[in-house]
């Protein structure tokens, strides 16, 4: 499992080689740059500016450098951020995306397994239809449009919750953005668990099961919950991926101070080494989790060898 484990980060290295240079050259082709100002700056003092950010070099040049950087594990310093290195605002951000993605995926993964399960036993029930028509409404709604909903709704109307700011951690401050992060999750999760249970509780070795007298109760935890969670394990790598590292709007509408806010105000204000370390950080998160899934395969699948 070991060399397993070896040959697949080995051979992530070319993908993540690929994605930063795709990145850093289409921030570098963006209009405007990261001290663009509406009064423009003196030339003397904008022609310091750039050569202390080596921004004077060809762009060639610039790639290289921030290669040599990257291969130390620096990701340079932040153009907006006075004082601050990308580093430290990754290691500042990413408990916060941690905390809220761990508790949003958990949430998704209890809640949308349990209703995709029984919608799968009730199939063509009233159950199964209403589970499967919320499930389509949390995917088709946007968590850019159900952020300012559940605010409007549970922060301003009822006034239960805070809307926005993270109140060190308190735990009514978590409360909306993980629901919001959890929802579409929760609908995609319920509509993979319930098309893959619908096929295995259909399957030959579930009729042979229940043909030797077993429970219904074992047959669906010990027969086909395993194999019908192999899409929902599959999916999980990404998903939990993209709600750990947070949504960059669900964190900037709730004013969370995670990675997600760091890399829409380094977007918007041209702060490249911001960018670009969100950019490596979450495509090395979703290599390794990836490989967690593929090695957690195993357990699920014993047809599946990694070596």
């Amino acid at each position: 499992m070991l060399s397993y484990a070896l040959r697949r980060l080995g051979s992530a290295i070319p993908t993540l080689f690929i994605i930063i240079t795709v990145a850093f050259f289409m921030m570098r082709l963006a209009p405007g740059g990261p001290f663009d100002r509406e009064k423009q700056l003196p030339p003397e003092i904008e022609a310091n500016i750039l050569k202390a950010y080596n921004l004077d070099k060809p762009i060639h040049l610039q790639y290289l450098d921030y290669m040599k950087n990257i291969l130390r594990g620096d990701f340079g310093p932040s153009y907006k951020y006075l004082d601050f290195t990308v580093n430290d605002l990754i290691l500042t951000g990413f408990p916060v995306s941690m905390r809220l993605g761990l508790y949003a995926i958990t949430i998704a993964i209890v809640i949308g397994v349990t209703a995709g399960t029984i919608a799968a036993l009730k199939q063509n029930s009233l159950f199964d239809y209403l589970v499967m028509g919320v499930a389509m409404t949390g995917i088709a709604i946007p968590n850019f449009v159900m952020a300012p909903l559940l605010a409007l709704v549970f922060g301003v109307y009822l006034s239960i919750l805070p809307v926005a700011g993270w109140g060190g951690g308190a735990f009514k401050y978590q409360i909306l953005p993980v629901i919001t992060l959890a929802l579409p999750q929760v609908a995609y999760i319920a509509r993979l668990t319930r098309g893959s249970m619908v096929e295995i509780m259909n399957s030959n070795f579930i009729r042979t099961a229940r043909a030797k007298g077993l429970s219904e109760k074992i047959v669906v935890v010990r027969h086909a919950l395993r194999g019908g969670l192999l899409p929902v394990v599959s999916y999980l790598g990404p998903a939990t991926a993209a709600v750990i590292t947070g949504s960059v709007v669900i964190e900037s509408i709730f004013d969370v101070p995670g990675i997600g806010r760091y890399f829409v105000n380094g977007a918007l204000n041209r702060d490249y080494p911001v960018v670009m370390g969100v950019v490596i950080f979450y495509a090395i998160l979703i290599i390794v989790l990836n490989l967690i899934v593929d090695l957690v395969y195993g357990f699920f699948d014993p047809r599946v060898k990694v070596e």
